[in-house]
C-alpha cells in the first residue's frame, strides 16, 4: 500500500494610528529612518543571526544561498555552496543562535540540520525527521520555528499519522533538547481551518490539507529564557508558559474585525511571498518505508482567489511566528485593512501590551540583535531587502 500525505502551510514555520486609535490601543511609536539597507535582494528572508562583531547571516531558502553581510559596509560574503556534501545545501532556510556561539543552519533541501562553528565552519549535521511512522509512533519534524538560549528548538507537532490520522484543529508545540535526544510537549495551539482533498483508489491514495485563508488561528514564540509566548485567537489575548509550566495570562485586547474583501483576499495573495508561498511538507510510505521533502514552494499570487473558502472576518494578528525581543517582549502583527502600514503590538513578560509599533509600508519584523532590529522590506516584484532599525 502506498500513501502520499502532502501539506500545504505557511508555518514558519507578518495600521494607521486613527484605526489604532478608533480600537482603544496606545499612539503608534514610528521607527524613523533605517540605520542601514542592504542594496542587494533575497528572494525570501525567514531568520537573521546577528554575531558579535555585528555582521549577520542570512540564510535565502529559495535564492539557495547563506551569506554573512556587513550591513554598514554594503558587503557581503557567501558561505559554503549548493550540493548535498560538506560545506553545501539545498535551500538554506534559517541561521538560529547555538550556545558557544555557534550557530544553527536548517538546510531544507538536505533534510538537516546542519552546526556552524563560531568562525562560521560548517560541522555536524542531523536528519530533521525524528521518529518513524507506525502503530503506536509518532514523526517529529523537528524544523524549528524558535531556539532558546539553551540551543533547544521548538517546533509544532503534526499529529499521529502512523494511523492516518491528521491534526486537524490543533497542534502541540514541542522541544527537542540535542544533547539529551528528549522531546517534550510545552504547549497546544489552534490551527487554522483546513479543507481537505483526497483522490486516487485505496492503494494509491493522496490525501491533500490546506488552510483556509485568513481564519483564525494561535500564533507562537520562543523567549531567549525558554519562556514560550502563545497569542490566542479566541479573545486576543496572551500567555506566557514558563520553564516550570506555569503560566501567566495577560488581559484580552480589544479591537474592530475587518471584514474581509476583495482587497484583503488580494494582500494575503500577495503575503504568500513574504515567507516563499509557506513551508510545504510531502511525506511517502511505501511498504512502511518513509520518505520526506520539505521544501520552500515560491507559490503564484495568480490563483483565483473565489476558489478558496473565506471567512466573513480577520482574526485580529497574523497566525505567523512571533518573534520575542532581547528584552522578553513578544512582538504580535495585526491585521488591518488592506493598503494599511504594517503595525505590530508588543507584549511584555506579563501580557500587558507595552506599546504599539508601525513600520513604514511593505515591511515585516524577522529578528532582533542588540538594541537592533531587523526588518524586511518587499518590493513590487516580490524581492526582499534587509533593513536596520535602532529597537524601540
Amino acid at each position: 500500500m502506498k500513501t502520499k500525505l502532502s501539506f500545504s502551510a505557511g508555518l514558519m514555520l507578518p495600521l494607521a494610528g486613527a484605526v489604532l486609535g478608533a480600537r482603544g490601543a496606545q499612539d503608534p511609536v514610528t521607527l524613523g529612518e533605517a540605520e542601514a539597507a542592504y542594496e542587494e535582494s533575497f528572494s525570501v528572508v525567514s531568520t537573521v543571526r546577528e554575531m558579535p562583531d555585528g555582521r549577520v547571516l542570512v540564510a535565502d531558502a529559495l535564492g539557495q544561498v547563506l551569506v554573512r553581510l556587513d550591513l554598514d559596509a554594503g558587503m557581503a560574503d557567501t558561505l559554503g555552496r549548493v550540493g548535498e556534501g560538506p560545506e553545501e545545501y539545498r535551500q538554506p532556510d534559517a541561521v538560529w543562535p547555538l550556545p558557544g556561539g555557534k550557530t544553527l543552519l536548517v538546510d531544507l533541501g538536505n533534510g538537516r540540520l546542519t552546526e556552524l562553528s563560531p568562525e562560521l565552519e560548517f560541522g555536524d549535521t542531523r536528519p530533521y525527521a525524528v521518529g518513524d511512522i507506525g502503530p503506536g509512533r509518532e514523526l517529529v519534524l523537528a524544523i524549528p520555528q524558535a531556539v532558546d538560549g539553551r540551543g533547544r528548538l521548538y517546533f509544532r507537532s503534526f499529529g499521529r499519522m502512523g494511523g492516518g490520522e491528521l491534526a486537524s484543529d490543533s497542534a502541540y508545540i514541542l522541544r527537542l533538547d540535542l544533547e539529551s535526544e528528549v522531546v517534550d510537549s510545552v504547549g497546544r495551539i489552534k490551527l487554522p481551518g483546513t479543507t481537505t482533498r483526497t483522490s486516487g483508489g485505496p492503494n494509491n491514495q493522496n490525501t491533500s490539507v490546506s488552510p483556509i485563508p485568513l481564519s483564525a488561528a494561535d500564533a507562537w514564540g520562543v523567549a531567549a529564557d525558554g519562556r514560550v509566548v502563545i497569542v490566542r485567537s479566541g479573545d486576543y489575548h496572551v500567555d506566557w508558559i514558563g520553564s516550570d509550566g506555569d503560566m501567566v495570562s495577560g488581559p484580552a485586547v480589544a479591537y474592530e474585525p475587518v471584514r474581509i474583501g476583495r482587497g484583503e483576499r488580494q494582500e494575503w495573495a500577495d503575503s504568500r511571498s513574504e515567507t516563499g508561498g509557506g513551508l510545504g511538507i510531502s511525506l511517502s510510505v511505501s511498504n512502511n518505508a518513509m520518505t520526506m521533502t520539505a521544501s520552500r514552494g515560491g507559490a503564484s499570487n495568480d490563483d483565483d482567489l473565489d476558489q478558496y473558502e473565506w471567512p466573513d472576518f480577520a482574526p485580529a494578528f497574523y497566525g505567523r511566528p512571533v518573534p520575542v525581543d532581547p528584552a522578553g517582549r513578544a512582538w504580535v502583527r495585526r491585521h488591518l485593512e488592506a493598503g494599511e502600514a504594517p503595525v505590530y503590538d508588543v507584549f511584555d513578560g506579563s501580557g500587558e501590551r507595552e506599546m504599539v509599533v508601525q513600520l513604514p509600508p511593505e515591511r515585516r519584523v524577522v529578528s532582533f540583535g542588540s538594541g537592533k532590529l531587523y526588518v524586511v522590506r518587499m518590493d513590487e516584484y516580490g524581492l526582499q531587502y534587509l533593513e536596520r532599525y535602532a529597537l524601540p
